[in-house]
């Protein structure tokens, strides 16, 4: 392997028309990374060949180990996408490594770089001392909100599907660090970092302390100013030992453990994270303009709901006219929420009560979508909708059981705790409220419909609820 910097290619995944520059990957990393990839969980285009480009690689080294931040797109799938691929070359082998080996010439080892500390060595160094690393035609710059420390150890977390997290020990009270590293890259700040660093700098403890970020530049030909910007990762508190509140309520559910008062504090928790985003980041008035458009994605939503789905087409006109209903309301101002919230998104704190995670909204959604001001009651929706479905779980387990009224009660409670914190009684806007709980369910019902049919009655249920509470008289 060359001790030069890749050359950089001249294309980007959303040119079309351009001819395709060649450039590769070097002699050694080419091929063998691209096989490494396709065996990822973070791969995107399951069942493909990637077809790789190179179009940037930012060059480090740390204690003789180089660390090679490598941008490429992946040509295989219709629409490219553009993976970031973080790699170590070491000049001898490492026993503890062995596993995370992508390949060796027998003089470099190359190496999956979240897995070695030297990256996070670098990583870290880099967000800490808000350094900036150039390369052709690409940089990334380190932004620093907390000092971080030397990072001693790292373990990868298991099972992520699109990213990769890293926990860090870190000197200084032995305290440890998590690294989000984006896999997949997309031009726009991400709300994950953007949201819980406004939530940290509003003295909030309801997210883990934002230490810092690693944002990029990197060329991007389908952009007017030739450049796209987002960020590769994201450094915070790592809060060990916590259940998500997803096992927790499933177990008290199964146990009949009453779990009212808990949910009261999560409601209380989701108000106050609003208010603070409220606070620190813009919001705006919701217009003509905002509501139409905001009910618009509702309506295409049901519509393809109800090509796939027959039992939400039964309910189709009923929604239509509670979406009508919503458009004609006075909405709350609209601001900066989580955008994806549920049970698995929040852990129990002894000393903290609930703290809420992972701010990166739907994963499907563009990126620059996940940061506009919404309505709260998004938010909202999503969690009732999870109490709902720690039931339906309970329903199709090994030993089935009725949990509706223990939902029902902790749904209550959620709702309570939430009026109580915002001091809005949200039960007033219950149709606009419903609006997005039934939107939230049509989208559970072709999730459903193509990955666990038989679970489709658990938002079908949901619809039919909601609909004869709600629906307009015709």
């Amino acid at each position: 392997m060359s001790d030069a910097a890749p050359t950089t290619a001249a294309t980007d995944p959303t040119s079309t028309s351009e001819p395709r520059d060649d450039r590769r990957v070097d002699a050694l990393t080419h091929e063998v990374v691209a096989a490494w990839m396709a065996g990822q969980r973070w791969y995107a285009a399951k069942g493909l060949d990637p077809a790789l480009r190179l179009i940037a690689a930012l060059e480090g080294e740390v204690d003789g180990v180089r660390v090679s931040t490598q941008l490429v797109i992946d040509d295989a799938p219709s629409t490219p996408v553009l993976y970031q691929v973080p790699l170590t070359v070491r000049t001898e082998p490492v026993d503890a490594l062995d596993e995370v080996l992508i390949a060796t010439d027998g003089e470099r080892w190359l190496y999956d770089g979240p897995h070695d500390a030297a990256y996070a060595r670098w990583l870290l160094g880099t967000i800490d001392g808000g350094a900036t690393v150039h390369a052709d035609r690409a940089s990334v710059e380190g932004q620093h909100l907390a000092d971080i420390g030397a990072v001693t150890a790292v373990r990868v977390l298991r099972g992520e599907q699109s990213n990769t997290s890293v926990i860090c020990d870190v000197d200084g009270g032995g305290g440890q660090v998590i690294v989000k590293v984006f896999r997949v890259l997309h031009h726009g700040d991400n709300p994950d970092v953007t949201s819980q660093a406004a939530l940290s700098a509003g003295g909030s403890m309801r997210v883990p302390r934002s230490f810092g970020a690693l944002r990029g530049t990197w060329p991007d030909v389908g952009r007017d100013e030739g450049t796209a910007t987002g960020h590769l990762a994201f450094a915070q508190e790592f809060l060990p030992g916590l259940e998500d509140a997803w096992r927790v309520a499933l177990q008290a559910a199964q146990d009949g453990v009453d779990f009212t008062e808990q949910a009261h504090g999560l409601g209380q928790a989701t108000a106050e994270v609003h208010a603070v985003l409220a606070e620190q980041l813009p919001t705006v008035a919701a217009g003509t303009d905002e509501i139409a458009s905001a009910v618009g994605s509702m309506r295409q939503r049901l519509e393809v709901a109800s090509d796939e789905v027959p039992a939400v087409a039964e309910h189709a006109d009923a929604i239509r006219r509670i979406y009508d209903a919503a458009e004609g309301l006075e909405w709350p101002r609209l601001q900066r929420i989580h955008g994806d919230l549920h049970l698995g998104q929040a852990v129990s704190s002894p000393d903290r009560g609930w703290v809420l995670l992972d701010f990166e909204g739907e994963p499907l959604r563009p990126m620059p979508e996940r940061s506009r001001p919404d309505v709260t009651l998004r938010d909202v929706a999503g969690m009732l909708r999870s109490f709902d479905y720690v039931a339906g779980a309970l329903r199709h387990g090994d030993n089935p059981t009725d949990a509706s009224g223990w939902a029902h009660d902790a749904r209550r409670a959620f709702v309570d705790g939430y009026i109580a914190a915002s001091g809005t009684d949200i039960r007033a806007q219950r149709t606009l409220l419903d609006a997005f709980e039934i939107d939230k369910a049509v989208y559970e019902a072709v999730y459903e419909a193509r990955n666990r049919p038989d679970w489709i009655g658990i938002p079908i249920a949901a619809v039919a609820r909601l609909v004869e509470r709600s629906a307009p008289a015709a």
